[in-house]
C-alpha cells in the first residue's frame, strides 16, 4: 500500500474507534431513551468502519481518549446539541474524505452514505430547551450588554468612585433584569405562550449573570478607568463566547452576528462615556 494512502487509512480508523467511544458514552449520559438508541447505534455503525480499516492497515489503533474525554464533558457543560453540531460538522469532512477515498476502496461508498445518514438522524435529535429559549437569552444577553456598558461607560466619567460606581450599576442592572424578565413574560402570555413563565427566566437570568460579570472588575480593582478597560474586554468575550454557540448549535452566520452585537455594545458605551463627561462638566457634579 502507499505510505501516504496507509497513513491516512490510520488516521481514519483511530476517527472511528474515538467516535464509536463518543457516541456510546453520550448513549448513556442520554436522559432521552429514543435519542439514546441512535447514538448507541451511530456508534456501533463507527465501530464496523474502525473494523474494515483494521483489515486494511492490518494494525490495531487506540481511540484518542483526550477527544473522548473533551467531548463527553463539553456535552454536560454546553449541552448535547452543542457537541452533536461540532460531530456533524467533522462527520461532514469524513464523508467528503470517504468519496475521496472510493477510488482505492469501493467499500466506503456505503460508509460516506452512512455518514450522510448520521447527520439528518443528528439534526433530528436537536432539540434541547435552551435552545428553544434561545430568544429569550438573546434578547436578556443582548440588552444588558448593550445598557449596562453604556451606563458603566457613562458612570466611570461622572462618578469617582469605584464602589460608587458598582453600587449604581448593580442597582440599574438589577431592576433593568426584573423589568425585561416582567415584560417579555407579559409579551409572550399575550401571545398565547404557554412556558411564558421559562421564557421569562432565561430573559432574566441572562441578564443577571451579563450584569454580575460585567461589574465585577468595578468590584475588584481601584482603577476605574482599567476596570472599565476589562468591562469593555468581558463584553467583547461574552459576545464571541455566546455567538460561536449559537452559530454552531443554530447554524447560524457567526461573523456577521458577532461584529453586529460587538459595533453596537461598545459603540453605545462609547457615546455614553462622553456623556458622562459632558454632563459632569456642565451640571458642575463631583461624585
Amino acid at each position: 500500500m502507499d505510505p501516504k494512502l496507509k497513513k491516512l487509512a490510520f488516521a481514519i480508523q483511530q476517527a472511528e474507534e474515538t467516535e464509536y467511544l463518543i457516541y456510546t458514552r453520550l448513549s448513556e449520559q442520554c436522559k432521552d431513551k429514543n435519542n439514546a438508541e441512535v447514538l448507541f447505534k451511530i456508534g456501533i455503525e463507527e465501530k464496523v468502519h474502525a473494523k474494515f480499516w483494521q483489515k486494511i492497515t492490518g494494525e490495531e489503533v487506540k481511540p484518542d481518549m483526550g477527544r473522548v474525554f473533551r467531548t463527553v464533558w463539553l456535552a454536560r457543560l454546553l449541552g448535547l446539541s452543542f457537541v452533536l453540531k461540532l460531530m456533524e460538522k467533522r462527520e461532514g469532512t469524513g464523508s467528503k474524505l470517504y468519496d475521496q477515498l472510493a477510488e482505492s476502496f469501493p467499500e466506503v461508498k456505503k460508509f460516506s452514505e452512512e455518514e450522510h445518514l448520521h447527520e439528518k438522524e443528528l439534526l433530528a435529535m436537536l432539540d434541547e430547551e435552551a435552545l428553544q429559549f434561545v430568544g429569550s437569552i438573546v434578547l436578556g444577553l443582548n440588552d444588558a450588554l448593550v445598557e449596562l456598558t453604556g451606563a458603566l461607560a457613562g458612570f466611570t466619567l461622572a462618578l469617582s468612585d469605584n464602589k460608587i460606581i458598582s453600587l449604581v450599576g448593580l442597582v440599574t442592572g438589577i431592576s433593568a433584569a426584573m423589568s425585561m424578565a416582567a415584560s417579555d413574560y407579559l409579551s409572550s402570555k399575550a401571545e398565547g405562550n404557554k412556558q411564558a413563565g421559562k421564557s421569562a427566566t432565561y430573559t432574566g437570568l441572562a441578564y443577571i449573570i451579563t450584569v454580575i460579570a460585567l461589574i465585577l472588575p468595578f468590584l475588584l480593582l481601584t482603577s476605574k478607568f482599567l476596570a472599565l478597560g476589562i468591562t469593555l474586554s468581558t463584553a467583547v468575550l461574552i459576545i464571541f463566547l455566546f455567538n460561536y454557540y449559537i452559530s454552531i448549535a443554530k447554524d447560524l452566520n457567526f461573523k456577521a452576528r458577532f461584529f453586529e452585537m460587538t459595533f453596537i455594545s461598545l459603540g453605545v458605551a462609547t457615546f455614553s462615556f462622553f456623556v458622562g463627561y459632558l454632563l459632569k462638566r456642565i451640571l458642575g457634579v463631583e461624585m
